[in-house]
């Protein structure tokens, strides 16, 4: 996928999904991102729209986790 691909992608986010997703490449867990301004249950919301929206499905063989922070860094 191309840098511009990844950008669109990115750009369907919603600006709290791009918050939290920046706070998961700094490495911040669900429980740290829910402790600074949201629910628990409001991060898991977010960050299921976020593997829904880059096309994250779940796998055995994959972390949807680390491959949205990669796609976030990459864009």
């Amino acid at each position: 996928m191309g840098a511009s691909r990844r950008t669109e992608t990115l750009g369907t986010l919603t600006p709290r999904e791009r918050e939290v997703l920046a706070m998961m490449a700094e490495g911040r867990s669900h429980n740290a991102i829910a402790a600074l301004f949201l629910s628990y249950g409001s991060v898991e919301k977010h960050v299921t729209q976020i593997f829904t929206k880059l096309g994250l499905s779940p796998s055995d063989n994959d972390h949807r986790r680390v491959l949205a922070v990669l796609h976030y860094l990459q864009a």
